[in-house]
Formats: structure tokens, C-alpha cells, sequence
């Protein structure tokens, strides 16, 4: 039966109530972890048929996991399951391979309604998100600015929020100082902003913090 996952929290109590919730449903949890680079061992490992996954996570980041599962080619599906808003990471998600979208602030159960839908082989996202990329949008809003980041610049922007340094920002992406600079030097242009204080800004008020 398909129903072997691997969850990928970094919030031991989360994992914990996703493990029973869905051992109860009828899914093995063959493995957990709380990191991107640990959760990615176990995938080539195990081969889970499903990874339920954080965005923000440690080591790597639940984008770049994304993409390399993807690459890797495995038989699984992906499951998102995240505090982030989904205005901002919902579509970003879809688009880097991910087969469903929940947000941790709707009911727990929510997300083994997601879990089935997407080994039924189903796609399972908030309904925004997907009229809006059925629409397009061309206002330039924060959520317009925001789209066109790469994941790499995104998580930038996120522990720039956050309060991190370049040296503490370099640490924990396994990045050079240049190449967080550089990552910073983007960020200005594209969200067409002249400070450090408006990216800042501008993080905080889209909930990136």
C-alpha cells in the first residue's frame, strides 16, 4: 500500500500530533526529522511515498527540499504543511513540485484530508492560490514583488527579518558573506527597495518574520 511518509518539522510536538494523527488513519511513518538535509538522507533511503514538510526549517529550507526531490526523481508526493502565509508561499510551492498546501493555523485534520487527496494523486491548495494563477495578476503589490524572488533570495529576506546577520545568515544557508551580500544587493532591486529598514519593513508586513 502507498502510504509510507516522512515528516520534516522542527517542532518535535507538531511532528508528534501529525504522526498520531495519521498513524491513525492508516499511514506508516517510516521517519522524522527536524531538518532539510536529514529529511532529504531519509527520502533516498526510505523512498516515503509522501513527505510532509515545514518551509522553514533548518539546514534546508522546505523550497530548496522541494526541488531536490524533485530532481532526484523519487516516486513521492509532497505535502507543504506550514505557518507561512499562503498568499506569499502557496504558489511558490505548487510551482517548485509540492502536490498539496496546508497552513498549520487551520484544523490538524485538514491536513490528512490534504494527505489522501494528494496520494489519490490529486493536487490540494488553497483555492486562492489557484484562481490567481489562473487570473494573473499585474498589480504591483508586495505579493507581485515577493513572486519574482528565487527561493534562495526569499529565505534571505526572511532571516534578514528575523534579525540576522550576514556572518549568522552565511552559517545557517552554508553561504559565503559575499553571497549573502550579494543575495542583499538583489533584494533592493527587485523589491524596489533603497534600505535595509524597507526590506525589513516590507518582510514584516507580509508575515515574513
Amino acid at each position: 500500500m502507498y502510504n509510507k511518509v516522512l515528516i520534516i518539522d522542527d517542532h518535535p510536538v507538531l511532528r508528534f500530533a501529525v504522526r498520531v494523527l495519521m498513524e491513525k488513519e492508516g499511514f506508516e511513518v517510516i521517519g522524522e526529522t527536524d531538518n532539510g538535509t536529514d529529511g532529504l538522507k531519509i527520502a533516498r533511503e526510505k523512498i516515503p511515498n509522501l513527505v510532509v514538510l515545514d518551509i522553514g526549517i533548518p539546514k534546508l529550507d522546505g523550497l530548496e527540499v522541494i526541488a531536490r526531490l524533485q530532481s532526484l526523481g523519487l516516486p513521492l508526493r509532497v505535502l507543504v504543511l506550514t505557518g507561512q502565509p499562503p498568499s506569499l508561499f502557496a504558489r511558490r510551492c505548487l510551482n517548485s513540485g509540492a502536490a498539496g498546501f496546508v497552513c498549520k493555523h487551520e484544523n490538524l485534520h485538514e491536513v490528512i484530508n490534504a494527505a489522501k487527496a494528494v496520494m489519490a494523486g490529486y493536487t490540494y491548495f488553497p483555492s486562492t492560490t489557484l484562481s490567481e494563477m489562473r487570473m494573473g495578476d499585474n498589480a504591483k503589490s508586495d505579493s507581485t514583488l515577493i513572486s519574482v524572488l528565487s527561493n534562495r533570495e526569499l529565505t534571505v529576506l526572511q532571516l534578514l527579518a528575523q534579525g540576522m546577520s550576514n556572518k549568522d545568515i552565511a552559517d545557517s544557508m552554508f553561504l559565503s558573506n559575499k553571497t549573502v551580500s550579494t543575495y542583499k544587493t538583489r533584494l533592493l532591486q527587485k523589491l524596489n527597495a533603497t534600505s535595509l529598514v524597507e526590506l525589513i519593513d516590507l518582510a514584516k508586513r507580509n508575515n515574513l518574520a
